[in-house]
């Protein structure tokens, strides 16, 4: 028998990390799907069966009997470590909360964070930092927000943030900072419990309060701030990296106000910057009709299957900002697809134009091709990305 062989869970090509590695392509063309060995920080090394065809990918995400429970740490009040009614229950206490209406009625605070950030890019001069300065403050302040954090904390909530989520800095770090992070969410939630305040985390406290104990409220704030922050912030790092390689379709985007919507979708189609947590089979099921069977790891790759072209007669591996928007799974499927994807979305409308019209002539301070990518993380993005205009 031959010995599985070895796929990263991300699956990006070291010499275009915006595509997928070949081998990810390769089993998009095979009858059997694969069985591989998958690294991974959070579970050592696990066998799996790779999936990396769309439909398979959309099917596998979107079967109950697939747990996401277990490829993590359990963590009261996240819903990645729910499954089944539990699961469901709390996703109903959050979900009015991340509605497209609720995304359009943030967009003016979005559009004052996103102003702010631009201010400080240009007062910092050429050589700024957009990780820095950017891409971080932005998802940041909005999260802020949501979860009701005082103006006169932000700055130290923001700290203590981007430090517990740098994988640049030494585990000890991290771990300090994100033991802080939790106490002061613990302190947060005590606060919404005297005086529940008018956003997400409040609204949860006002009604649903009783039935949460305050480990499973911090809990959800916490897994906000992640979801929220990690993803976007690096959703916009990247796609500000790609776009700067296509200056015709930075253009495009800088210029015609038409194309925001198909340009957002085609970056998030693209990009994938995500990787999808393995699924666990809870009993034997079927993939395009092969068994997998109870206790099995499943690994879909959303960047694969994003890219898959049997389903589109047409290019879909390379970047088109007014394609027409296409399927993907970028925000995943089925009961765990992404919560706050409308807000992702209306982050990323408004920033970008916002950016390349505040700066038109914005390019790399340094070679492009010397950009450093996190392409082995659980989100891919762009350690740092010094421009000049």
């Amino acid at each position: 028998m031959t010995e599985p062989k070895t796929v990263p869970i991300g699956g990006r090509a070291a010499q275009c990390p915006f595509a997928p590695v070949a081998e990810l392509y390769d089993t998009q063309k095979e009858d059997e799907l694969s069985r591989v060995k998958v690294p991974s920080p959070m579970l050592g090394e696990f066998d799996a069966v790779l999936v990396t065809r769309y439909d398979d990918v959309k099917d596998v995400l979107a079967d109950e009997g697939l747990r996401m429970g277990g490829s993590m740490p359990y963590q009261p009040g996240n819903l990645l470590s729910y499954d089944g009614p539990e699961h469901t229950k709390l996703r109903r206490m959050l979900t009015a909360s991340f509605t497209t209406k609720r995304a359009r009625e943030l967009r003016p605070g979005i559009e004052a964070v996103v102003a702010s950030s631009l201010d400080a890019v240009e007062e910092a001069g050429p050589g700024a930092d957009l990780v820095q300065l950017f891409s971080t403050p932005i998802p940041t302040l909005v999260i802020c927000e949501l979860l009701g954090v005082p103006y006169t904390d932000r700055e130290g909530f923001q700290r203590r943030t981007a430090l517990a989520l740098d994988f640049t800095q030494s585990r000890e770090v991290q771990m300090e900072k994100a033991a802080e992070m939790m106490a002061y969410m613990a302190q947060l939630v005590a606060r919404h419990r005297e005086n529940a305040g008018d956003n997400v985390l409040g609204r949860v406290v006002r009604e649903y309060g009783d039935q949460l104990s305050d480990e499973e409220l911090a809990g959800i704030g916490n897994m906000l701030l992640i979801a929220g922050h990690e993803t976007i912030a690096n959703t916009l790092s990247s796609s500000i990296a790609l776009l700067l390689q296509h200056p015709e379709q930075l253009a495009a985007v800088r210029d015609d106000p038409s194309v925001t919507d198909s340009a957002v979708e085609e970056l998030l189609r693209y990009i994938a910057p995500a990787t999808i947590l393995p699924r666990q089979a809870a009993g034997d099921i079927c993939v395009r009709d092969q068994e997998i069977h109870k206790g099995e790891h499943v690994v879909p790759s959303v960047l694969a299957a994003n890219r898959d072209l049997g389903t589109a007669d047409q290019d879909l591996d390379s970047l088109d900002v007014r394609r027409p928007a296409q399927r993907h799974l970028t925000f995943g499927f089925g009961p765990h697809q992404c919560l706050g994807q409308q807000l992702a979305r209306m982050e990323l409308r408004v920033a970008l134009p916002a950016l390349f019209t505040r700066f038109p002539t914005l390019r790399s301070a340094v070679p492009l091709d010397d950009l450093e990518y996190r392409t082995n993380a659980l989100v891919f993005g762009v350690n740092a990305l010094p421009v000049t205009w």
